[in-house]
């Protein structure tokens, strides 16, 4: 009776393991595993930085499970990206990805070196590329003027100057700063003392008496200079 049992068993064990196809098996384990995988990336709030830079940067996460994928594997590779300040990552479950980028604000176009280079909010040096409303910023002039511009920028609009009416700005080697605005006008500005002129200066400018006057010379303290 033994006998006859356990080849029995023996004869279900074979017909058992003469179905089993690995590959069915294969398929499902494939099928569970890329329901997680991620399918989705989705870039938002950026302006400046061309999204297929992006993407380009973050490919290698497509079709990787999207729990291995940690924060820092999409943030390191977009660090060097232009005009990028930082990124914040949230995961959409169960494939997707959101990527929402902040940007640096281009803040001047600085002319070094007979290059063009963009400066931005947090003084930083871009390679000039054209974009919508490039034109509209400022020129920057004088040798290392990328070292102080932004402080000299700041102070400007602490003091409630009007920025956007600024055409150019220049720099002198003694730590000072001219600007010339739109309507044509130029002030300036001494080395020191410089919050003091500046407030000076708005005040002159809403003056009407002022108005035929094309240079307002402010770098000696306590004198106001002009010329027509």
């Amino acid at each position: 009776m033994r006998k006859v049992y356990k080849v029995f068993l023996i004869i279900l064990l074979f017909i058992f393991l003469s179905t089993l196809n690995p590959n069915s098996e294969d398929l499902v384990i494939k099928k569970k595993n890329n329901f997680f995988n991620i399918k989705n990336i989705i870039i938002n709030n950026n302006n400046l930085i061309n999204e297929k830079i992006i993407n380009k940067k973050i490919k290698n996460i497509f079709n990787k499970n999207i729990f291995l994928i940690k924060k820092n594997d999409i943030k390191k590779p977009l660090k060097d990206i232009n005009f990028l300040n930082k990124v914040e990552v949230k995961k959409q479950y169960p494939e997707t990805i959101i990527v929402k980028i902040f940007e640096t604000k281009p803040i001047g176009i600085l002319y070094k070196d007979k290059s063009k280079y963009f400066v931005d909010n947090f003084s930083n040096l871009i390679s000039f590329q054209e974009f919508n409303n490039s034109n509209f910023l400022p020129s920057i002039f004088g040798e290392n003027a990328e070292k102080d511009f932004l402080n000299f920028f700041n102070e400007l609009k602490k003091n409630k100057f009007m920025i956007s009416e600024v055409e150019s700005y220049y720099y002198f080697q003694v730590g000072r700063w001219d600007i010339k605005l739109k309507n044509s006008k130029i002030i300036k500005f001494p080395e020191i003392n410089t919050t003091k002129a500046i407030k000076k200066s708005l005040k002159l400018l809403k003056r009407e008496d002022f108005n035929k006057y094309n240079i307002i010379d402010l770098r000696v303290d306590g004198k106001i200079v002009v010329n027509q």
